[in-house]
């Protein structure tokens, strides 16, 4: 049987690659809107890939619930924002979030819809765990209640993709939601929440952890005003570690590390080799300014008021090395121009930067598919600085599709 699936925030398609590698998810209605753009390239690539059938290219927030057609698991990676909610007397609910804070999208599909989609699988930076600065893990505290009060029980992981044998150090928080009315959440009430953390839930069946210590317990009482103005205040750490569960208002969370002992894919194994156009190599007169912006370095600035401080950073490893994960990719990827962040590698033929195959590779994409007519490399880039590493959701939905059908 399969499940139905809404994809929001859908970029170029990396969740609906990952869930359709199985066969056993259908894609029933996609979303992607990118606001700061007139030219929506990111969802010309979609609808090239998946056609235009049942896809979106509006806001979300604009879109009526109305419009959605019903679904069994809601997808997305959504924007990292500042999550924060604000009172208005004259709404009768009270609450609402902060407008174009593109969490409140998703909550108002999960609010609104009279058939709840039964499960989530979302996806963030790791950031989202510990900010803002000023409320550690404000943020995650204002949408883990927020879930909590539709109904959900919400698992999480930070799983970096490299440390599974994947070919890029790629770290993302993977969160899954099940509604009370499904099966899976009455597994989770009769469960020891540690068993349900370690081995029972989806993220640990598709990424083992070794056995940790004991889980830190805490609830989340208050409503999201005061969560909003008042959670963790004068805390220095974010009460989330990279692995827990919330469970009726209750938080169980631990620091976890990987167990894998598989195959591992290095960032030497993606490259083209002898098919690389001059373009992506290191002009001459340039090398130096690479060099410098690459090596370690401690400068003297001063602020608008005139205050002069130390800024240090210390070196990349330059050239990349080939016998091991690559770094994450940034959007800034792309173009000519010499930058820290931007991956330069050693080939046969001299210093080069990465084609747009390659990087497609490091998320674990088909070749070319982000190729099209009016796509700039640069704008390729551009898409997997902000994609996912595709083997990590094909891995989550195969435990999910064999959670929900045990």
């Amino acid at each position: 049987m399969k499940i139905n699936v809404a994809e929001l925030f859908a970029g170029v398609g990396g969740f609906r690659l990952g869930l359709e590698k199985h066969n056993k998810f259908n894609i029933v209605w996609s979303n992607q809107w990118e606001p700061s753009t007139k030219m929506q390239h990111a969802s010309m690539v979609y609808e090239k890939q998946f056609s235009n059938k049942n896809h979106s290219n509006k806001d979300i927030s604009t879109v009526p619930t109305d419009e959605i057609p019903d679904h069994d698991l809601l997808v997305g990676g959504f924007p990292c924002q500042d999550y924060s909610v604000a009172t208005t007397l004259n709404n009768s609910k009270g609450l609402k979030g902060k407008k174009g804070v593109l969490w409140w999208s998703i909550h108002r599909i999960l609010e609104e819809k009279e058939n709840k989609p039964k499960y989530l699988f979302l996806e963030n930076v790791d950031r989202l765990l510990k900010s803002p600065a000023t409320q550690r893990g404000r943020d995650f505290a204002v949408m883990l209640k927020s879930l909590n009060d539709l109904g959900y029980a919400v698992e999480w992981r930070v799983i970096n993709a490299a440390e599974y044998g994947m070919p890029q150090r790629r770290r993302r928080v993977f969160f899954i939601g099940y509604h009370k009315s499904t099966e899976v959440y009455k597994r989770i009430s009769k469960s020891k929440k540690t068993d349900w953390i370690f081995e029972k839930g989806t993220i640990p069946k598709a990424f083992p952890i070794e056995k940790p210590s004991s889980l830190r317990e805490f609830k989340i009482e208050d409503d999201l005003v005061e969560i909003t103005n008042n959670f963790n205040k004068n805390g220095k750490l974010s009460p989330f570690e990279n692995t827990g569960l919330l469970f009726e208002g209750k938080v169980y969370t631990v620091k976890t590390s990987p167990k894998y002992s598989g195959e591992k894919t290095v960032l030497g194994d993606v490259l083209q080799n002898g098919e690389v156009t001059p373009e992506f190599f290191i002009d001459e007169k340039d090398i130096e300014k690479w060099k410098y912006l690459k090596g370690a370095k401690s400068l003297e600035r001063t602020t608008k008021d005139g205050f002069i401080y130390k800024y240090s950073e210390g070196g990349m490893i330059y050239p990349d090395a080939l016998d091991n994960a690559s770094r994450t990719i940034i959007t800034g990827e792309g173009g000519k121009s010499p930058s820290r962040f931007k991956h330069v590698i050693n080939s046969d033929r001299g210093l080069r930067r990465l084609t747009p195959i390659e990087l497609e590779r490091l998320n674990m994409f088909p070749d070319n598919h982000t190729k099209l007519d009016k796509v700039t490399d640069t704008k390729r880039a551009f898409f997997m600085g902000n994609a996912l590493v595709v083997g990590v959701i094909e891995k989550i939905g195969e435990a999910l599709y064999k959670q929900i059908n045990q």
